[in-house]
């Protein structure tokens, strides 16, 4: 028998190998301790692409330890502990959104949350799409819920501030401007709320300057960003959100989905794509363990 040319023994090697490299894919990114502190889905008032259950079912099956889950218009403090009892295995949190469904600044609509059997509610977040800023930025004219007046948190807020406090939930800046977060901040920590989160503070209508954000996180708040922010027609560059996380410091941030739209992908694969992507960015895995497993933690109150 004649030896094969060495030409096509090569490209016979280099076959197999590409071969080889096909059918034995990189695993996927571990989510395994991984918090999701911004998920979306049904039912809801919005199209969603996925169901509740299902967004639990599946951080669970990728070794995530817990999940938020938010809706702009309901509270989700009964959602999550029905999620959580149904699904087991997993932490499930809700809470309630301060839009003019739940009454607007509304202490009552707080109040009862907190009472909500199994007590997973544990968010509270400013309004979101009534905000003041959210309707100025759209230009839709629409009715809104004014959250800061002359400098000064408005005066029904001081009672969720107290309520917030006693029941050492977390409060949130929904879709208020950098410059109205800061005020709220700073007057909640002076009411004495100690669980300080800025709703994705790189999102285009709540996007804050890297002074901003040291500012915010001198304060003692957790910034939050999301891949929701670097998808569709106007993505934000993931350079940005490096940056930030560089400039001000991994120990003041966490990342979430903000998933759940129809066309996007589904919250376990977003997260990896956001991990991947802040990697390729120069985030390392420490970088990674403090704003995916340990921040979010602390900020729910769970060992990190």
């Amino acid at each position: 028998m004649k030896p094969l040319p060495l030409a096509l023994l090569l490209g016979g090697l280099l076959a197999a190998g590409l071969s080889a490299r096909a059918s034995d894919p990189s695993p996927p990114v571990s989510l395994e301790g991984v918090i999701d502190f911004h998920s979306h889905s049904s039912p809801d008032v919005t199209k969603r692409s996925v169901d509740s259950f299902a967004v639990v079912r599946n951080a669970k099956a990728a070794g995530m330890r817990a999940v938020v889950l938010k809706n702009h218009y309901v509270s989700t403090a009964a959602l999550a502990e029905v999620a959580m009892d149904q699904v087991g295995g997993i932490e499930v949190y809700g809470g309630i959104v301060l839009n003019r469904s739940n009454g607007g600044i509304n202490p009552e609509a707080v109040r009862r949350m907190v009472e909500v059997e199994g007590h997973r509610g544990k968010v509270v977040w400013l309004p979101t799409f009534d905000a003041e800023n959210q309707v100025k930025f759209d230009h839709t004219g629409r009715p809104f819920v004014p959250v800061v007046k002359d400098g000064r948190p408005v005066p029904a807020l001081a009672e969720i501030f107290q309520l917030v406090a006693a029941n050492d939930l977390i409060f949130a800046t929904g879709h208020s401007s950098p410059a109205e977060s800061l005020i709220l901040l700073d007057a909640a920590r002076k009411a004495g709320v100690k669980r300080l989160l800025v709703t994705h503070v790189l999102s285009a209508s709540t996007r804050a300057t890297i002074e901003q954000m040291k500012l915010m996180a001198g304060l003692g708040a957790t910034l939050e960003v999301v891949w929701l922010a670097h998808l569709g027609n106007n993505p934000l560059p993931v350079s940005v959100c490096v940056q930030a996380i560089q400039a001000v410091g991994a120990e003041h941030f966490l990342m979430s989905s903000d998933l759940g739209q129809p066309g996007n992908p589904v919250h376990t694969q977003g997260l990896r794509d956001f991990i991947t992507a802040l990697k390729a960015g120069g985030i390392s895995d420490r970088e990674i363990g403090l704003i995916t497993r340990q921040n979010p933690a602390r900020l729910l109150g769970l060992d990190p």
